[in-house]
């Protein structure tokens, strides 16, 4: 397997760029969502039509774009595991990653909270939250492409 992998390194790759961007687009518009939704009245029209927007949203999406950005990273790494001794900066990024998986969790706790009109979080709670993916995202890139250890 590791053998397709490092033939088709390259698609791989591209594959899992693509997912990566899909999952952090996500996770940057799902907290936004949560701003306005904060805001909204329960049971209101605008509160309704954002719960859609939510549940489509994460479905749709982010999970299947974080699933996929699974899959193909650790499809890199099997084709090419001698990554894992290149350096820190890979252990640092799936730090990251990791930290952005627990963060995905929490967006799907929220939601279901405002699923359930219990939302406690107030909007510059989740305008604040909202910055979370962006420095994780920042501190991947550089990882990956400078790869400072």
């Amino acid at each position: 397997m590791a053998e397709f992998f490092l033939h088709h390194y390259e698609w791989i790759k591209a594959f899992h760029v693509i997912a990566v961007m899909s999952w952090i687009a996500g996770m940057l518009y799902l907290p936004r969502l949560y701003v306005y939704h904060a805001t909204a009245d329960k049971g209101s029209e605008l509160s309704e039509t954002l719960k859609i927007m939510e549940r489509r949203l994460l479905r749709i999406i982010i999970n299947p774009a974080m699933v996929l950005s699974w899959i193909f990273g650790l499809s890199m790494i099997d084709a090419n595991p001698t990554m894992l001794s290149s350096g820190g900066w890979l252990h640092a990024k799936l730090g990251c990653v990791i930290l952005l998986q627990v963060f995905h969790a929490f967006l799907s706790r929220w939601r279901k909270a405002f699923l359930k009109d219990e939302n406690k979080h107030s909007a510059g709670f989740f305008r604040k939250v909202n910055e979370i993916p962006t420095v994780l995202m920042i501190i991947i890139v550089i990882m990956v492409i400078v790869k400072p250890f």
